[in-house]
């Protein structure tokens, strides 16, 4: 156990909510420097997290609140994964918080402290280390979340939103009754304390135990888009303001780092008679939803559905090399399910910032928001709302739409896996683990079969979907050259795709990190030592015989 540094552990919460709490006082050229204040002292704080981890491998450090000792305290954890998911956190606040200035923030009110609520809430739910918290530091991200989704006007924003906060209210509704279940059974939210008691488990609880799980799980699944329950992404996302759904992009993720958390230490191999609990739902909801989100990409009129829809590839593939990886053990497969996801969620991010500089003609915009408002029967204005469209222009960067190209080719190459940038290289590392985990007679899972090969048509098809969609917007188009884009605006785009570009330079310090993470993930006890000061139970005892004292 490792005490906290100058209380850094608990800064990545502190400093958005303090600058969240202080922007109401301020007006808002004020509100845009300190929010640019609070994502760089994020990123600084992120930054010593990650170093923290890299020099001190299987320390785990801790933060009570008030002092208490585990597992009563309020505690804040971080390891390797927790440090690792803040960092991406920050790196995406960043470019997101600066895009929003050029015109974004000022489309209804308090843009910005919502967006730094969502960043305590985020930060909250990869460090804290109870069950509880999490679904405190949950609502507080999903209530941020709610008022960004809506942030601005128009009808079909409003439908989205509304679509989305329902979901999110019966996924909460139901994360709720199941964290109770678990109480009720255990008699601890702790999650390293679980690791301990849930081998214990008698066997007339575990039913109860069971249920519980599930429907803690069906709350998780419900944020990291599974199907069938991810049919509200895509519109909402779609809908969303530009900066608002490029930070929505790690939203989903929080849903698979939770599984990867909680399986890992209560329902992992540590709990004999649980192992593996819904594996298999994993497996078979990730091969579906990539299924799902492939022809959604696929089918997709404009960029902003196609963005979405990548987004569930993502989450798919992610889940699935969860289940297979919680089934055999592979902490291969889950090293290169990290690299995939950091590369994932930034390139998707860079796509959503993109998405309307591309389709910004003449002061209006235009692509599958225009194609969706002649569904509804709507106008440019009943969409988005008129502020909205008169200001769609601004001081320009010469050669900017050129830049902004290849920015769009960047990002194509990342999202189908094309060879040397790091989606391929994500992808790789997952399906050389995948293929590499051969049953007892010496052949590959059908499993393992069906993942890599719909992987490769997922990459296939977003090649496909991404590059119709560049000749006909920068090849094909007869409306003329597209508007010059303002540096504010193409300056995150670019940052982001930078970020890419170095973890392909650097590929293989980033993959020893992950590896490093994945093996600490597949050994629970560094964790539950860490936070409880003793190792878990390896496993339930016995039952007695019948008719034999215990």
């Amino acid at each position: 156990m490792t005490p906290a540094p100058d209380h850094i552990i608990i800064a990545p919460v502190l400093i958005p909510l303090l600058a969240g709490a202080l922007m109401l006082f301020y007006e808002e050229r004020q509100r845009r420097f300190i929010a640019i204040v609070s994502a760089v002292a994020q990123l600084v704080v992120a930054w010593e997290l990650i170093d923290m981890g890299t020099h001190t491998p299987t320390t785990i450090g801790l933060y009570l609140l008030g002092d208490w000792p585990p597992p009563f305290a309020i505690v804040l954890v971080i390891d390797r994964l927790a440090a690792l998911m803040v960092m991406l956190t920050a790196l995406l606040a960043l470019p997101c918080i600066v895009f929003s200035t050029a015109r974004w923030d000022r489309r209804g009110q308090h843009f910005h402290p919502l967006f730094q609520f969502l960043l305590m809430g985020l930060n909250g739910a990869f460090l804290t280390g109870d069950l509880f918290n999490l679904f405190v530091f949950f609502e507080v991200l999903l209530a941020a979340s709610y008022g960004l989704a809506l942030h601005g006007s128009g009808s079909l924003r409003v439908r989205a939103g509304l679509h989305y906060i329902a979901i999110n209210l019966a996924a909460s509704l139901l994360f709720l009754i199941g964290v109770s279940l678990i109480y009720g059974v255990t008699g601890t939210l702790n999650m390293a304390d679980l690791a301990q008691r849930v081998p214990l488990i008698p066997p007339e609880s575990r039913p109860l135990l069971a249920a519980g799980a599930a429907l803690l799980g069906i709350a998780f699944l419900v944020k990291a888009a599974m199907w069938p329950l991810c049919f509200w992404l895509p519109i909402t996302y779609m809908a969303a303001a530009p900066p608002a759904a490029a930070m929505f992009a790690i939203l989903s993720k929080v849903g698979v780092y939770v599984i990867l958390r909680v399986s890992s230490l209560a329902f992992g191999s540590g709990a004999t008679h649980m192992a593996g609990l819904g594996a298999e739902v994993l497996v078979a909801g990730g091969l579906a939803t990539l299924v799902f989100g492939t022809i959604g990409v696929l089918a997709s009129q404009g960029l902003g559905r196609l963005a979405g829809c990548a987004v569930l590839v993502s989450s798919g593939t992610l889940l699935a090399v969860v289940g297979m990886a919680s089934s055999a053990g592979g902490s291969a497969m889950v090293a290169g399910a990290l690299f995939y996801l950091v590369a994932s969620t930034l390139a998707i991010a860079a796509l959503f910032l993109m998405v309307e500089l591309i389709e910004r003609e003449q002061g209006a915009l235009a692509g599958i928001l225009t194609v969706t408002a002649e569904a509804y029967g709507l106008g440019d204005d009943e969409v988005f709302g008129e502020d909205e469209i008169r200001d769609t222009t601004g001081p320009g960067v010469a050669g900017a739409t050129t830049v902004l190209g290849l920015c769009f080719l960047a990002c194509a190459l990342l999202l189908s896996g094309m060879p040397p940038l790091a989606g391929f290289l994500g992808k790789f590392a997952m399906l050389s683990a995948v293929l590499g985990s051969v049953e007892t007679d010496g052949h590959i899972s059908d499993v393992a079969l069906a993942f890599t090969g719909l992987v490769i048509l997922s990459g296939l098809a977003a090649l496909i979907a991404l590059v119709r969609e560049g000749i006909r917007t920068f090849w094909a188009s007869d409306e003329g050259e597209l508007p010059a884009v303002p540096l504010i605006e193409l300056a995150p785009v670019l940052v982001l795709l930078a970020l890419t570009a170095a973890m392909t330079v650097k590929a293989g310090p980033v993959m020893r990190y992950m590896e490093a993470t994945a093996s600490m993930l597949n050994h629970p006890h560094v964790y539950v030592e860490g936070v409880l000061g003793t190792e878990p139970v390896p496993h339930a005892p016995a039952p007695p015989a019948e008719g034999t004292t215990p």
